[in-house]
């Protein structure tokens, strides 16, 4: 896998993380305190900071073919999680991701919420929603991050793209303050979906002892196999009655939760 590929993937999957980051962030400090939404994001990020200390070498300790097996699975289960719905999006059976309906949701919600202050935090629930955020959105970046630059020899490179990734939609964000509503998430999300799948089936089946042939090669192949496949069961799912009770796709308000 070259340097370039490994930038890539990470960089478009940490992306999709991001945009979702920031929404509930924005529905935090414009419905209640951007005080404390900001304080929320830092502590949040702070979490992170000591989350990643502690498992990055972790991680890294680990020997190269029980990793690979390991993240592998991992990469596949997360992956066919998020290709399974894009998939069911693209073919009308699900409601498509829309960050500007989940951003009114949040705020709505945060408007409700009664006032409440704690210490040096003069809103407490613009805090928390804007910590649990960061965090639960953080942790599957890290994660992305972690694994993919693990198995590569290049966690730098690795955290180099996620970085990259969050500063782009960080600076989008404070630019516009809104949500990200013109990102091709849901596009985004079907090809993350095929490379972290193709990327999990690949290292698994490294990590059990099987020898892919042409090497790192092979992922040329098997990543437009599984577009293919992927792209065969959008058009057999659309001549199928599309799922009625469908509705649009928004987080757990006032629980910061995430949707991929």
């Amino acid at each position: 896998m070259s340097g370039s590929a490994l930038f890539i993937a990470v960089f478009l999957a940490c992306i999709v993380e991001a945009v979702e980051a920031l929404t509930i962030i924005l529905a935090a400090g414009t419905a209640r305190d951007w005080r404390s939404a900001i304080i929320g994001l830092f502590a949040g990020l702070l979490t992170l900071a000591v989350i990643i200390a502690a498992l990055g070498p972790a991680v890294s300790a680990i020997p190269l073919g029980g990793l690979r097996l390991f993240v592998g699975g991992l990469l596949l289960v997360f992956g066919l999680q998020w290709l399974r719905k894009a998939i069911l999006r693209a073919s009308g059976n699900k409601a498509l991701h829309d960050e500007a309906l989940i951003f009114k949701t949040e705020l709505a919600a945060a408007q409700q919420a009664l006032p409440e202050r704690r210490g040096l935090v003069a809103d407490w629930y613009a805090f928390t929603l804007s910590f649990k955020g960061v965090v639960l959105e953080g942790l599957e970046v890290a994660f992305i991050a972690l694994t993919f630059g693990s198995n590569q020899h290049n966690i730098p490179l690795a955290a180099t793209a996620a970085a990259a990734a969050v500063l782009l939609v960080a600076a989008v964000g404070v630019a516009v303050r809104a949500p990200l509503a013109r990102v091709p998430e849901n596009s985004m999300k079907f090809i993350v979906g095929i490379m972290l799948t193709a990327f999990g089936m690949f290292w698994g089946a490294e990590g059990a002892g099987a020898h892919w042939p042409g090497s790192d090669a092979a992922l040329l192949v098997l990543i437009p196999a599984i577009g293919l496949y992927a792209l065969a069961m959008v058009a057999l799912f659309r001549h199928k009655p599309a799922n009625t009770g469908a509705v649009p796709v928004a987080m757990a308000t006032s629980h910061g939760g995430t949707h991929s």
